[in-house]
């Protein structure tokens, strides 16, 4: 069992390990009233990684937690204007229990369940970007998971101002990894390559169904380093920034240079598909 809050009354205890520590994790998901996009997905990734954690929650307890949420949650964006479209945050910590960074036996998960709009959609013809200043570092017991130390990510969003859209972080090697909140896919000469998952901090759910996508289309995908050079250098045919909210973004201008931008990716990724 779990204690649920609700983010719209606050109440959650002064002393909860997801804030005190980071002790948890996170989900955003893409709804358009009582469904969501790919929330199958999402769901499992949430019980999985909680299970790495230590974090005892079931993915039945998360499927009912949604449903309380779209009870409490749709009506409030089935409006014209906001075509009942919103985004679902689930926020799981440890709980409450321990004095320092050992936790007490047999404390309770906290999961923290909240609602926002939509944010507005980038632009088709292609965002402008830049190389992050602040380096990414992934610890491989954490790889993959969207938990909640996100500092690095904070700290590289501070970057983010003007026109630019998104901020793209290298780990210690120069390789780039992805961004502050999304993955990254190269369109290259031959096909398609991306980071490789042990290389993430957060393997996103979209990336992996687009490159579940491609592969089943005969499109050749290869997992491995990016260099800066994969996407300033002319076999570079397109760099895409990859959100399960915000969807398949194309970047049209990066730390100065004009990329190609192509839309091509817009028919595979349609979220109302993808409605559960």
């Amino acid at each position: 069992m779990f204690n649920l809050y609700w983010a719209d009354e606050g109440g959650l205890p002064a002393g909860d390990r997801g804030a005190a520590y980071g002790d948890g994790l996170f989900e955003t998901i893409r709804m358009y009233g009582g469904r969501g996009v790919l929330i199958s997905r999402h769901l499992d990734r949430m019980a999985r990684d909680a299970g790495r954690l230590g974090i005892p929650i079931t993915l039945m307890e998360l499927r009912k937690a949604c449903t309380a949420a779209v009870s409490r949650y749709a009506r409030r964006y089935a409006t014209k204007e906001r075509d009942g479209s919103w985004v679902l945050k689930l926020t799981l910590t440890r709980g409450e229990g321990g004095r320092g960074y050992q936790p007490s036996a047999g404390i309770r998960p906290n999961l923290i369940v909240s609602a926002s709009p939509m944010p507005a959609p980038p632009a088709s013809s292609g965002v402008v970007a830049d190389f992050s200043r602040v380096p990414l570092t992934v610890n491989p017991l954490l790889t993959g998971i969207k938990s909640l130390n996100r500092l690095e990510q904070v700290m590289a969003a501070r970057e983010i101002e003007g026109e630019l859209f998104e901020v793209i972080m290298a780990d210690s090697t120069g390789n780039l990894v992805e961004g502050t909140r999304t993955n990254l896919l190269v369109k290259v000469l031959d096909g398609w390559v991306t980071p490789p998952v042990k290389s993430l901090a957060v393997a996103g759910i979209l990336r992996q169904w687009l490159l579940e996508r491609l592969r089943a289309r005969g499109e050749p995908v290869v997992e491995r380093a990016v260099s800066i050079g994969d996407v300033m250098g002319s076999d570079c045919r397109g760099l895409y920034l990859l959100n399960s909210v915000i969807g398949i973004v194309p970047v049209g201008r990066l730390a100065g240079q004009d990329l190609p931008v192509d839309n091509g990716l817009a028919t595979i990724f349609n979220p109302l598909e993808l409605l559960e």
